[in-house]
């Protein structure tokens, strides 16, 4: 896969031109990857009207964004695997069936647990639909034109979480919660009446599914994230907490154990054989812990303690946005100046002070004095640091196991995605519940709880620093280039 990206990205002598049904292929393509990512961020901004429509409690409610997390994280490497045996395309579409069905029906659900689980099958469509979007790009379009579809690709993909906080509350104002899902049908409708016209299927090729590696690994991580959410209302000495969480430590070590056994694992462990590389994928698990969880709460912040819409609290994070979008751009520059490993602790350094400028928070904090300037750290902290593991990951790997990487890769920031939503509503709710009941808490209640959740979060970024701190390597772009 890398080395096809690496020549695709060349830029040809003339400006290449997408027209006809290239065009619309490339429509298709990067229609699913924005409907599947706009997913990861467009709930967030409605979840407090969510809370009130269908009665979840605090801790409860973080599980709209983690159970849809959890199932698309957990079951990807699969459905890249799924593609790769019985072709990218028809696993792609059976992925955006079972993606648009769900958005159905969570739309319309009625309770707390219909949501839910409607969020649970979206991830299952979503894990088996994205990791088909770059390979069939990648069939689709050779040469000039690959390279205009790969960069209008990354263009899209790069803007797709600011897009989803605006357009959830954008609909979430004008119409209802309800249509932050139903906007996905006609998107899913128009992949499907048009992908198999204009969509080429890619060569499938023989192989077996590790369906005892992706199920340990799904269910060990919902049993853990279960075990810590009910905590937070139930306590540490609840029978129930222990027993998942005790359950979800076996079924993660039976994982690896199946891991080190199956002849096409789900996730190669060699690929944790390298020092840099086991870092960089630490790393990229600990980070969007802290800042999809950061993400979940102010969004709560925002409308229910300092009375913004839901449009205004997608338009507030902006700021966010602006600073991983500068330092991103310039992160490879930095690299060669500076190094990896001196780049990437910058971004920890900015993450961290954006992270302990939110830990003080109060009911009476603005939005200029104390949540903008916070957001604009992270983003330019997130953008130093995503660069820098990245390439760490994808030059380490063997060309034969870069698909596998990347994979790896991104199940690793989805997890810590969903794992970081999960410790920050716990801590959350296990603070405001001593202040009086849960469902209508104070908002010195959800300050001081957010206030903890941030000092944990605090803690993750402490962590991650550490770990690049000695496992990286300073090498600068140029060194690594000739080596």
């Amino acid at each position: 896969m890398s080395s096809s990206i690496e020549s695709a990205t060349v830029a040809p002598a003339r400006p290449a031109k997408l027209t006809g049904a290239a065009a619309l292929a490339l429509t298709i393509i990067v229609s699913c990857e924005l409907m599947v990512m706009l997913d990861g961020t467009i709930m967030n901004v409605a979840l407090p009207e969510i809370r009130g429509g269908l009665g979840f409690t605090p801790s409860g409610l973080s599980w709209v964004s983690t159970a849809f997390l959890l199932a698309y994280g957990g079951l990807m490497l699969l459905g890249g695997r799924a593609g790769d045996i019985v072709g990218r395309r028809r696993v792609f579409l059976t992925g955006i069936v079972i993606f648009t069905a769900a958005s159905l029906a969570g739309g319309l659900a009625t309770g707390p647990t219909w949501l839910i689980t409607a969020r649970a099958v979206q991830g299952l469509g979503a894990a088996l639909a994205a990791p088909s979007t770059m390979a069939l790009l990648i069939t689709n379009f050779q040469g000039a034109l690959q390279a205009k579809a790969l960069s209008i690709y990354s263009s899209v993909t790069a803007s797709a979480m600011t897009l989803g906080l605006v357009l959830g509350g954008i609909i979430t104002s004008t119409l209802s919660w309800r249509w932050v899902l139903f906007v996905n049908i006609p998107l899913g409708l128009f992949v499907l009446l048009f992908a198999p016209r204009f969509v080429e299927e890619s060569p499938s090729r023989p192989g077996r599914l590790d369906l005892g590696g992706a199920l340990t690994s799904v269910l060990g991580l919902v049993a853990v994230t279960f075990g810590l959410v009910r905590t937070a209302e139930h306590g540490w000495d609840d029978p129930a907490s222990l027993a998942a969480l005790a359950a979800g430590t076996v079924l993660v070590v039976a994982f690896v154990l199946i891991e080190t056994k199956a002849k096409q694992p789900v996730m190669p462990l060699r690929l944790f054989a390298d020092r840099t590389r086991a870092g960089a994928f630490a790393v990229l698990l600990l980070i969007p812990m802290v800042t999809l969880s950061m993400q979940f709460l102010i969004i709560q912040f925002l409308q229910e303690v300092l009375g913004k819409s839901a449009w205004q609290s997608g338009l507030a994070f902006l700021p966010m946005a602006i600073g991983m979008l500068l330092t991103a751009q310039n992160a490879t520059k930095a690299i060669a100046k500076i190094g990896a490993r001196s780049t990437a602790l910058l971004g920890m350094v900015l993450l961290g002070a954006g992270i302990g400028w939110l830990v003080p928070l109060a009911a009476g904090t603005g939005y200029l004095t104390g949540i903008a300037g916070p957001m604009l750290l992270l983003g330019a902290g997130l953008g130093l640091v995503v660069v820098p593991f990245n390439i760490a990951i994808m030059s380490t790997a063997d060309p034969s196991e870069s698909g596998a990487a990347a994979g790896v890769l991104q199940t690793a920031m989805l997890t810590g995605a969903s794992l970081g939503i999960a410790v920050a509503s716990t801590v959350y709710a296990s603070v405001i519940k001593d202040y009086g009941p849960l469902d209508r808490p104070s908002a010195e209640a959800m300050a001081d709880g957010m206030g903890s959740a941030f000092t944990v979060s605090l803690g993750i970024v402490v962590l991650a620093f550490l770990i690049v701190l000695f496992t990286l390597k300073n090498e600068t772009a140029e060194h690594e280039t000739a080596g």
